[in-house]
């Protein structure tokens, strides 16, 4: 199922921009504390480095992606999630804008 709303959180109103707007997201902070990105990737190939652990899911769009260590190319289109470790990073190449929600822990 993909994830359309999230309720009850505070919104960081100023953007992240990454990679001269290739990457714009606003993180998000629930009443627990913990935390997420919403953004958009548009057309690119990225890399991205983590530290915390990290699952992408795919709310819109799609991309292809490559982990750390992991010479294949994987897709991840609208419904998919993937897991990126922390400390670590993936590669991502979008065709088309990729809306998608980081879960961070």
């Amino acid at each position: 199922m993909i994830t359309s709303t999230i309720d009850n959180v505070s919104i960081t109103t100023q953007a992240n921009i990454y990679f001269d707007g290739k990457c714009v997201s606003h993180g998000i902070t629930f009443a627990d504390g913990s935390k997420k990105t919403v953004g958009v990737v548009l057309p690119a190939t990225l890399k991205f480095n983590t530290g915390a652990p990290e699952i992408m899911e795919c709310v819109a769009g799609s991309c292809d992606y490559k982990l750390a260590g992991n010479p294949s190319w994987l897709k991840s289109a609208a419904g998919d999630k993937f897991s990126v470790p922390g400390n670590s990073s993936f590669e991502i190449r979008v065709n088309e804008a990729y809306h998608y929600i980081c879960h961070f822990g």
